[in-house]
Formats: structure tokens, sequence, C-alpha cells
């Protein structure tokens, strides 16, 4: 008999837990280098810091197998999910502009060029892996899913030799992603953080398989709902957790790991690696019924794309603010506070988790007010 649709106290853990370990990890502290950990890898490898962007695509592929309607009109279904896809894709594009002005050498106040803004990057991914999750999972049986999900897998590999650069197919630059971001978008309108090198990591041919993250979560959360809260559910989640693994491993000797390629074998290594977190989330809040600091994540999970949105504002604001003629307040934070507390990666970290926590009583408040913004 199937399972109705009820809320899994597990499942929003995960997505709490996900937005806890996005923001402590894209806002280490001022001042020391972070743990190698909660740094993403070079290129190719992988760091607990890599799981949390695709962890995030799975929680949005849990929450859709809850939220999508299949009695919901056509025309209805694809109002929202085309509002929704682009007021994501808008704001993620206006926290790249953000703060919109700056103090030119004359002391006057001047726009930021529009022409520099990064167009692609975490939220517009979200956006476009949303959108396109919506729509196959809409239309198409788990079982079409299952053969989409392995032909975006396998196309982008064929893509990536294809069209990348003879023998630099695989490297940062001379991967076919990177040669379409420049071409269709220019080098101005990506991502600079990296070296210098005008490369997205967030680019528009890798947002193909990240789309994969999102249908691995909605059919996780799918079987969840069938099964339900069960030693069964948890031991196949496992299995197919583990066969998934392997598959990313022994894929991953001719396809490496890596996030900022977003290879297939990623792809599915993080899909393994989410259904064995989900497994031992449902077996402890679920069946053991421990519940003692779940509402702590629970908080972040019930309003998650707001607060991430808040965490990054809150940075780009505090950079802006001189506090000494030598520190910002972002720096002032980090330096002066943390790394006096405790030098090198422990101050770094613990900056980290306390601005973390500063983002958490945002949320906290929101929470108590009943407030829930959906984005």
């Amino acid at each position: 008999m199937p399972i109705a649709k009820e809320r899994f106290l597990s499942l929003d853990v995960f997505r709490g837990l996900t937005i806890f370990l996005m923001i402590t990890v894209n806002s280490p502290g001022a001042g020391a280098d972070p743990f190698h950990i909660l740094t993403h890898a070079q290129w190719f490898g992988f760091t607990i810091t890599d799981l949390v962007f695709p962890s995030f695509l799975f929680a949005v592929g849990n929450a859709m197998s809850f939220s999508m309607k299949k009695l919901e009109s056509e025309q209805s279904f694809l109002r929202k999910v085309l509002k929704r896809t682009l007021l994501i894709f808008l704001i993620g594009y206006l926290m790249y502009w953000f703060p919109f002005f700056h103090v030119a050498d004359d002391g006057s106040w001047a726009l930021n060029a529009i022409g520099n803004t990064r167009i692609m990057g975490v939220l517009q991914r979200i956006a476009l892996c949303y959108g396109l999750g919506a729509l196959i999972i809409r239309y198409l049986s788990q079982q079409q899913i299952i053969l989409v999900a392995a032909v975006l897998l396998l196309g982008y590999w064929a893509l990536l030799y294809i069209f990348g650069e003879s023998g630099q197919e695989l490297t940062k630059m001379g991967n076919a992603g990177t040669l379409l971001d420049r071409a269709l978008l220019g080098d101005s309108h990506l991502y600079h953080g990296d070296g210098g090198d005008p490369f997205d990591p967030e680019g528009i041919l890798s947002t193909l398989p990240a789309i994969v993250n999102v249908l691995g979560g909605y059919l996780a959360g799918a079987f969840i709902q069938r099964k339900g809260k069960t030693y069964e559910t948890i031991a196949k989640l496992m299995i197919v957790g583990a066969l998934v693994l392997t598959t990313a491993l022994t894929w991953g000797m001719a396809f490496p790991i890596g996030k900022k390629l977003w290879t297939s074998s990623f792809v599915l290594y993080t899909v393994g690696l989410d259904l064995m977190v989900i497994s031992c989330l449902i077996y402890i809040v679920e069946i053991r019924n421990i519940r003692f600091g779940m509402r702590f994540f629970t908080i972040l999970g019930k309003n998650p794309l707001f607060i991430y949105l808040l965490s990054e504002v809150l940075i780009i604001t505090l950079s802006m603010i001189r506090v000494t003629s030598e520190y910002n307040a972002w720096e002032w934070f980090g330096i002066v506070i943390f790394q006096n507390v405790a030098p090198g990666a422990v101050g770094s970290l613990l900056g980290a988790l306390a601005f973390t926590m500063i983002c958490w009583l945002a949320g906290y408040w929101l929470d108590k007010k009943r407030i829930y913004i959906k984005i």
C-alpha cells in the first residue's frame, strides 16, 4: 500500500545540514588559510566541501518529490516552474552585481558596470537544474527519468571530448564547457576568482550533469515515500548508494571525479554519498526517534535559499565597510577577533562558524515569526 505524502523530518534535517555546511565553507574567517578539508579540490579530487553544493541540488529533488502535484493543470505547473526558475536566476545575477554602485576615484558614486557582472553562478545553477528537472519529472516516468539521467551523464562525457581542445579536453581552459562559456557569455561575464582565469565552475555545459543530482534526490524521495520509515528502506538505499559509489569510482579511472568540471563520475559519487547520508538520518531520526539538536538544522532548512542569499549579501556588505585604515569589517571580524583567539586554521573555522550562527539566528527569528520566504 503506498505511503501517504507525510513530511519526513530526516529530509528536512538533511536540507538544513546542507545549508549549514554551505555557509560555513563559503565564509572562512580572514587572516589564515582554512583547513584543507574545508576547501574545494584544486581540480580533480574530492573533499567534504565538494559534497555541499550537489547535496543542495539533491535536497531540491527531495523537496520536489513532495511538492510536485500530478493533478495540477499543465498551464499552472508551467507558469509556476517558469516563474520560480526566472526569479531564482535573476536573484543570483543581481547578487553578483550587488551593491550596484561604487565610489569613484573623484569621490562620486558610480554605477557598477553591468558588462562585468557574472551571469552564471550558484543560484543560477540551482534555478536551471530546478526548472529542467521539474519538466523531466513532470512528463516522464521514473524509468524514463533514469534513462534521461544516463543520457545526460554519458552525453556530457562525450561532448567534452568531441568539442574540447585536442589533448586538453579535461583541463580548465581547454574543456568544451569553458570554450562554450567564453564564446556565448564572454570573459568579462565569467568567474575570475580561481587563479584569475576566465573560468566558471557553474557554467552552461556543466549544468547538464548537475541536473542528475536533482533527479537523484527526486527518485530517492519518491522511494522513501513509497516504502516508508523501515529497515528495508534504509537497507535498499544503502545498497543502491554503494553500487552508485562503486560505479563512480570505476568510471573515475577514465573520467576523474572533480567538482569544478562537474564530471559525470562526480555526480554519481555525490549522489551515492547523499543516499548513504539520507539512510543514516532516517535511521537516527525516524526509526530511533532521536530528535535532540535536530531543530537547529530544520530552522535553516525552512528558509534555505533566503538564508544562503543573506549570507552572501552580508559578506559583501561587511567587506565594503571600513573599520580601520587597514581592515574592512569582514577582515577585522576574522583577523582582530578570531585570529587572536586561535591563530591559524582553527581561528578561520571559528570565524566561519560564528558567521554561520549569525545567519542561523536570522533563520530562527523567521521561524519564530512563522515567516517562510519561498524563492
